[in-house]
């Protein structure tokens, strides 16, 4: 298979995770005789220093043009502390996911037994938990009509039937592949945007009588994620509650430079960690990259690659098992941001190396799993 993918690495850790991303593509690429074919562009808060545009045109362009995008992550203090700036990192990425028509925002959440212990709750509560989100990306109250004077604003939220029709199949169809559980989030109490998505969902569920559907109100769901998140499967809820929700669910892992996600249209895709620019970290070799690793499975996966992103899961959660990572991690081996990119494009291109030599590994050399 040839596949062309925009890269877009973006501000701070952005450039370096990224890199490692591309390193296990290059493993896959070469294990599985695959060709991928790299365009870097410029986005974010570098995209403004350069070109006085967050997302310039050529950018764009070449985004449109390509079978998928790597993007890494934007911001910059210096815009984030300037509440008076006009142009921001942000807008860029919001121009992108509407330019391209990602309507649905993709967030596996998944715990490992070895960082229970990262996580502020209790290792008893989390164990086990493995849900994905289905965030509407595009609609809601983010893009709606906006309006402000000295003492009022406004923001207006707007759904229509369609919208909420496209995410909704791709939450069912998820559901089929897993426990086939789906839970709608809203606030269908006091919301008539939300009663339209209960009446949709309701609507499509006879189609996929496999299915087991539910229902929650969203202040009762960001409770029972942190009481019970092994409770559930699919998730599938409108743009800002899906932004909460999904940082919420962040903090079950441990660590958000475990968590990846996906961005899906009807014609591009977009694959990024969940995490942020990180700029302190900027240039250090110290930020964990398997969130972007594990994005570039979803990828793979989007491509109907299922092997080799399995491949990528697989060879990420050894490592982990394994007591490697970066060093907020806390495990045995501390290892910086290209030494793990090496290790697990190592394991990708010599399956058969996957037995822990102490030395090797203490030692940090690239041959050690």
């Amino acid at each position: 298979m040839k596949k062309t993918i925009a890269i877009l690495p973006g501000d701070g850790i952005g450039p370096e995770v990224t890199a490692q991303a591309v390193k296990v593509l290059d493993a896959i690429g070469e294990r599985f005789q695959h060709q991928f074919f790299y365009n870097t562009a410029l986005v974010g808060a570098i995209a403004i220093d350069k070109t006085g545009d967050p997302l310039p045109q050529a950018t764009l362009d070449l985004c449109l043009s390509a079978d998928a995008v790597l993007f890494g992550a934007i911001g910059d203090p210096k815009y984030d502390n300037d509440p008076g700036a006009k142009v921001r990192p942000e807008q860029g990425l919001l121009r992108l996911r509407k330019s391209l028509g990602l309507f649905a925002n993709i967030r596996p959440v998944t715990t490992y037994s070895t960082l229970l212990h990262l996580s502020p709750l209790r290792p008893e509560r989390i164990k086990g938990a493995d849900f994905v989100i289905f965030r509407e990306l595009t609609g809601g109250i983010y893009f709606g009509e906006k309006s402000r004077d000295a003492v009022k604003a406004q923001d207006l939220c707007v759904y229509h039937d369609y919208e909420i029709e496209r995410i909704a199949k791709l939450a069912f169809e998820a559901a089929q592949k897993r426990r086939k559980k789906l839970l709608l989030v809203d606030k269908a109490n006091v919301l008539e945007t939300s009663r339209l998505w209960r009446e949709v969902v309701q609507r499509m569920a006879p189609s996929y009588p496999d299915i087991e559907v539910g229902y929650m109100f969203v202040d009762n769901a960001a409770m029972q994620i942190i009481q019970w998140p092994t409770q559930f499967d699919v998730i599938l809820t409108e743009n800002m509650f899906g932004d909460i929700l999904s940082d919420e669910a962040s903090v079950l892992a441990g660590s958000m430079g475990l968590l990846p996600s996906a961005s899906i249209g009807e014609r591009s895709a977009l694959f990024e960690p969940i995490h942020g620019s990180y700029p302190q970290a900027a240039g250090q070799d110290v930020a964990n990259p398997m969130a972007a690793i594990l994005s570039a499975g979803m990828m793979l996966d989007h491509f109907g690659l299922k092997e080799e992103a399995t491949t990528i899961y697989r060879t990420t959660k050894h490592v982990l098992e394994k007591g490697v990572g970066t060093q907020e991690l806390d495990l045995q081996y501390a290892y910086s941001c290209s030494q793990i990119g090496d290790l697990i494009a190592h394991l990708i291109s010599d399956a058969a190396d996957l037995n822990l030599d102490q030395q090797q590994t203490t030692e940090r050399t690239s041959t050690i799993i």
